[in-house]
């Protein structure tokens, strides 16, 4: 059974041998570390951004990528902490629409069913998901916190139909729901820090 971890540290100092990044299949990625993952494992950007320009990286599915480590070049030396998989969850139609809960499922069912060879025949043993750009809010929350300065940016229309899924109700229990029975692994859900942790 898996050990799902809820953490604050930055999921791009992770040494995780697996790397989940939400995606959207628009192929634009506005979140900052989103961003910052083009550049330190651009194989997998080009295979991404390919699949979006011909249309079959479908809304509800998991692009899963070897990564070239001899195509890294310098960027590499940026990051010590290579993953050698990134598994990218496609959870939305465009970088402004919010997910929708069947999407999320449908990916984390594609992603888990292409985890499972990783854990069994390559010994992953680490994964590291990021949250962020499915949890965001575009407003204040309703205890007062605002929005992290990397949302502001994203000059999200108010009056649109975006609507942040909540981390506790409705994300985390899909995630428990389709990764716990994983055998063998640890997931870090790395999550902004406006999420609070609940320890039982």
């Amino acid at each position: 059974m898996a050990v799902i971890h809820q953490t604050y540290e930055p999921i791009l100092n992770s040494n995780a041998q697996v790397l989940v990044l939400p995606v959207n299949n628009a192929g634009t990625l506005l979140d900052p570390v989103l961003m910052r993952t083009k550049t330190l494992y651009p194989d997998n950007y080009q295979s991404y951004r390919r699949r979006c320009l011909d249309g079959s990286l479908k809304v509800g599915s998991c692009l899963l990528h070897k990564r070239q480590r001899e195509q890294a070049g310098l960027s590499a030396s940026t990051n010590s902490n290579q993953p050698n998989y990134i598994a990218n969850l496609v959870i939305s139609d465009h970088p402004y629409h919010a997910t929708h809960l069947r999407w999320l499922g449908a990916a984390l069912i594609e992603c888990q069913q292409q985890l499972l060879p990783l854990i069994r025949d390559q010994g992953v043993r680490r994964i590291a998901v990021l949250t962020r750009p499915f949890i965001v809010p575009t407003s204040p929350n309703n205890d007062g916190h605002s929005p992290s300065d990397s949302t502001n940016h994203l000059n999200i229309d108010s009056s649109s139909a975006f609507k942040a899924l909540d981390w506790h109700s409705e994300i985390l229990p899909l995630f428990t729901q389709h990764l716990q029975d994983l055998p063998k692994v640890r997931i870090d859900l790395h999550l902004p820090k406006f999420i609070a942790i609940n320890i039982d």
